[in-house]
């Protein structure tokens, strides 16, 4: 069973879009692995601020059934996909990671390239993953973002799932 990492984020109805996708996600997979939750400033537009995180899972299904099973939980949670690529939404949920995929397949980018380009899924992922290797760049997530350089802002955050505290802003 190839292990997966997946981004989450929304900006609308931010912390009922999370929990739903996490009750969602922990039903279907079962135990998560789960990052701090980080707000962010919306990148490439104006918009409200986001909440951020990575989870871990271990993935029982195909790399294009879990690209479809992710769509019906952002589509449960009100995603309208009529809107510009880059705009706000009440859910958010990227495979970053399938395995050691260091390709394209079933029409999902693997591994995928915000990775490397954004704060807000590199921290968390170097976080839940920090000696995991990028499947191409074969250098740890902590690594990564050790050595990333470009200036975005965000910040952890207390969020609670099912009872207990998973993320803390003392960080």
């Amino acid at each position: 069973m190839p292990h997966v990492y997946l981004s989450l984020g929304s900006n609308q109805s931010r912390e009922r879009h999370i929990r739903a996708a996490l009750d969602a996600l922990a039903d279907r997979f079962g135990e998560l692995e789960i990052s701090s939750v980080y707000e962010s400033e919306a990148v490439g537009f104006d918009g409200s601020n986001f909440y951020n995180l990575v989870v871990g899972l271990e993935c029982s299904v195909s790399l294009a059934e879990l690209s479809a099973c992710l769509k019906q939980i952002e589509d449960e949670n009100g995603r309208d996909r009529s809107g510009p690529r880059f705009s706000g939404r009440t859910l958010d949920i990227d495979i970053l990671t399938y395995g050691d995929l260091d390709h394209p397949r079933d029409g999902v980018q693997v591994p995928r390239d915000e990775i490397t380009q954004n704060a807000f899924v590199l921290l968390p992922l170097a976080e839940v993953a920090p000696d995991v290797q990028h499947p191409v760049l074969k250098q740890s997530y902590a690594h990564l973002w050790d050595t990333y350089d470009r200036s975005q802002k965000l910040w952890p955050i207390d969020f609670e799932w099912r009872g207990r505290l998973i993320s803390s802003a003392e960080h």
